[in-house]
């Protein structure tokens, strides 16, 4: 160990700038690559937190657009034998291709409900692309609309969603 620190070469950089989305096409999270948790909160307390099981994550690259599709498929848990899943259609990279802004609607019980999935890009290579995001949403009106109950031990007033995903 020094007390000089040596600057590190610089990082190149393609021709149209970095790079914000990989190449055209279909990516799937396999199961083990895909961590989905939900937590719910009651003001600062966290009363709950359970991991539940993507069992489709797929984000499709169109090679005209430079936007893309997102949908997440999730089971177990506090979920019992529903589905929820999240759906966009249209994802937008911005500030500089580190982040992914995914406007969708979270589906659970047939009944979607609009919200956002911002997801910060970690890595993102010509074949592979490593996101992080994490979304909340008010407990009262996802229970008034979809019929969704925690049990009493669990008070709640908001669920977050914590996803990060490697798409390949």
């Amino acid at each position: 160990m020094t007390t000089e620190t040596l600057p590190l070469p610089p990082v190149p950089q393609s021709a149209d700038g970095p790079r914000r989305l990989p190449r055209p096409g279909t990516y799937t999270a396999e199961t083990d690559r895909c961590i989905v948790e939900l937590t719910a909160c009651y003001g600062p307390f966290v009363t709950m937190r359970r991991r539940l099981t993507a069992s489709d994550a797929t984000l499709t690259v169109p090679a005209d657009a430079d936007g893309c599709a997102l949908r997440l498929e999730l089971t177990g848990g506090p979920l019992r034998r529903s589905v929820l899943v999240f759906e966009s259609d249209h994802c937008e990279p911005a500030d500089d291709g580190s982040r992914l802004v995914c406007p969708g609607r979270l589906t659970l019980r047939d009944k979607p409900l609009p919200t956002d999935l911002p997801l910060r890009v970690v890595e993102c290579i010509a074949e592979r692309l490593l996101v992080t995001g994490s979304t909340q949403v008010p407990y009262r009106l996802l229970r008034a609309a979809t019929g969704f109950a925690l049990p009493r031990t669990r008070p709640a007033d908001r669920l977050r969603l914590l996803v990060a995903a490697e798409f390949t």
